[in-house]
């Protein structure tokens, strides 16, 4: 049995394939966000097997302690002269024109940034030894301070990193939570190297602890965790490295995404999934594109990430009034407790109340019937909110989603339009809980042609999970020319290579199934940022093409170096199979099981509700209408025309 698991702000989601080639089922429970494990487990409870399960998990826990601020206590031992580097930063204001705003404040405080007298340079030659009983005080005085956690981060380390390991050895000798940026980031770049070893010192202990609760309800079963870059880690791995976990459950949205509508015939596609606190959206033009400039909570991470912008609009993202009279959503969210105020508990408006007022949701077979939506309270909600702004609740809740939808409007605008992209030419594919409410009018906003809401929409980010690979990337700064001869730079990557495969091996993939792709970080000697090519037989052809791509021009005559070996290594593991299905026609009239008021356009219509569990592949549905599955609501356009395909795929075409 093999199961997939993603914790959500307000559903925790499930995914098992319980044996090949079988359908795949989901179901989700509410999460419980002060011990997110709870939520895990009480789903784990619903699917006993007698033997071995394996658990993939896209964790939020790493995510919700940097930016909640509830980390480890942690320290930093740097090269002296070098304490202020996370206080420096890149001297670039968070908003250009305001004066006053500051960047976030460091996780270390000043108080905890230590020097030890050593120095390297940048080739790597040792200007002054590290005397190793300076560091026997610092121990002593980290002790007192209560320090849980300590990040070394030493000049030039990647180059020469035996004093980091001699200062490694002291501090875990001595029971700390110790993080190398020689093990973690092995590349220049002073700031970002400092500030990604520092996050993972800082989120790895309580990584560590949470795994560790799992892993002791969960003894028998295989546990891996969802790592940000698309591919899948050991626990083990994922108790040292918890910063490459950091996006963990939206990256499996993108893979899941990409899976399914490959298999549906589409490889240019903009992912868009809104859940119930937040939206992520990413862009695969063929291939999921994969970054290592990525901010979370406003501390760089250098390591490589799934390209995924994420904005505070969801589900429950609540609506409010601001100081000068306007009507804002997010992004603050409900979350699951108190969640929306039609579920019961909470008095705030949100997005998902203000789809229930105008008749969007239905009520009575909310997740299949599992839970009743409290449509009283919900216009009470919108209601409250509507006289703040002079208006009744149901113009209030037009408001509201006119609010969010353009907020995800401009986040869709930021993956493509802004990085030369024309979304005309993809299809949007929806996911996550409240995604198929919104899709069809967003891709009308962009000139989206298509949308494509696949059958386990509500739960995608767990069934990526299922899907990915155990991925490994690895990387070492060499500072090269371009014209380096090819066996050179393979002579840098094979160690890289050696490592990464036998780790892929050591998680029990076999020899057979890993493959290694070989890349290059390269630019324009001056330039302050590299593109990534693979090693082929002209890096510098690819490095030009690439730039070209992304800047508009190539400057040919330019000298070119190499500023990063990379290797991504990759163990393939078996997939879902997604049984394919026959076409029965385009009646869809025995899924049609009521007709219901709600308000679209600015109008009332009595729309026809399907059954999606119901409808055949070639079913085709004519908007205005809504399709009902268990743990999603698709809402079709007046214009709009949905067929379904023989994956069970609900293809919207955008009309005008």
């Amino acid at each position: 049995m093999r199961i997939g698991v993603d914790i959500g702000g307000t559903f925790t989601d499930f995914v098992i394939v319980r044996e090949e080639g079988k359908p795949v089922e989901t179901f989700k429970v509410l999460s419980t966000p002060r011990e997110p494990e709870q939520a895990v487990l009480v789903g784990l409870a619903r699917v006993p097997s007698p033997g071995r399960r394996h658990i993939v998990h896209g964790s939020t826990v790493a995510t919700n302690a940097l930016l909640e601020r509830k980390g480890a206590a942690t320290a930093l031992i740097t090269t002296r002269g070098f304490r202020d580097v996370l206080v420096i930063r890149r001297q670039n204001r968070p908003k250009l024109y305001d004066f006053f705003a500051d960047p976030p404040p460091p996780l270390v405080p000043d108080r905890w940034r230590l020097e030890v007298d050593e120095r390297v340079t940048y080739t790597g030659e040792v200007l002054c030894a590290l005397e190793p009983a300076q560091v026997d005080g610092l121990v002593e005085f980290l002790k007192g301070e209560g320090v849980e956690s300590v990040a070394v981060v030493l000049l030039f380390s990647f180059l020469h990193p035996e004093h980091e390991r001699i200062i490694g050895e002291k501090l875990r000798a001595a029971g700390f939570s110790v993080s190398l940026s020689s093990d973690i980031l092995p590349e220049y770049r002073e700031y970002e190297r400092t500030s990604t070893t520092v996050v993972n010192a800082y989120v790895s202990p309580v990584m560590e602890r949470y795994l560790g609760h799992l892993e002791q309800a969960l003894a028998g079963d295989e546990l891996r965790i969802m790592q940000s870059n698309g591919g899948s880690i050991g626990t083990a791995e994922a108790r040292r490295n918890a910063v490459r976990c950091i996006l963990s459950g939206p990256a499996g949205g993108v893979v899941g995404a990409r899976y399914v509508a490959q298999m549906a015939g589409f490889d240019h596609i903009i992912t868009f999934d809104m859940g119930g606190t937040s939206t992520d959206v990413s862009l695969c033009d063929g291939d999921i594109r994969v970054t290592t400039e990525a901010e979370v909570g406003g501390q760089p991470l250098r390591i490589p990430i799934i390209d995924i912008h994420t904005v505070g609009s969801g589900g429950g993202s609540v609506a409010h009034v601001d100081l000068g009279g306007a009507l804002r959503v997010g992004p603050q969210s409900a979350g699951a407790d108190p969640g929306p105020a039609c579920y019961g508990k909470g008095d705030e408006a949100t997005v998902t109340d203000a789809n229930l007022v105008l008749g969007r949701l239905a009520a009575d077979v909310f997740l299949g019937g599992e839970m009743t939506l409290d449509e009283a309270r919900a216009w009470a909600a919108l209601e409250r909110l509507g006289q703040r702004l002079g208006l009744g609740a149901v113009d209030a809740a037009r408001g509201v989603i006119e609010v969010v939808n353009a907020h995800m409007e401009r986040a869709l605008r930021v993956i493509s339009v802004e990085r030369g992209y024309d979304p005309r030419d993809f299809v949007l594919v929806s996911f996550g809980g409240a995604g198929g409410l919104h899709a069809a009018d967003l891709a009308r906003r962009l000139g989206i042609p298509r949308v494509l809401v696949p059958p386990y929409a509500a739960t995608l980010s767990a069934f990526g999970m299922l899907v990915t690979d155990v991925i490994k990337d690895y990387a070492q700064t060499v500072m090269l020319p371009g014209d380096t001869p090819i066996p050179t730079l393979r002579a840098h990557l094979r160690p890289l290579v050696e490592r990464g495969i036998a780790e892929v091996v050591a998680e029990g993939i076999p020899r057979e199934w890993v493959l290694v792709e070989e890349l290059l970080d390269m630019r324009y000697a001056g330039q302050s940022y590299e593109l990534t090519v693979p090693l082929g037989e002209d890096p510098v052809d690819a490095f030009h093409a690439a730039h070209r791509r992304a800047y508009g021009y190539a400057a040919l005559d330019a000298p070119v170096e190499v500023v990063n070996v990379r290797v991504r290594v990759i163990g393939q593991v078996p997939r879902p199979v997604i049984p394919r299905l026959d076409n029965n026609g385009e009646d869809a009239s025995h899924a049609l099981f009521d007709r219901r008021e709600v308000i679209i356009g600015g109008e009332k219509a009595r729309l026809p509700f399907y059954r999606g569990e119901a409808l055949l592949p070639g079913n085709v549905i004519p908007g205005p209408a809504i399709i009902i599955r268990k743990d999603t609501t698709i809402l079709i356009g007046p214009r709009d025309i949905a067929r379904v395909d023989v994956w069970g795929n609900v293809v919207i075409g955008i009309g005008d």
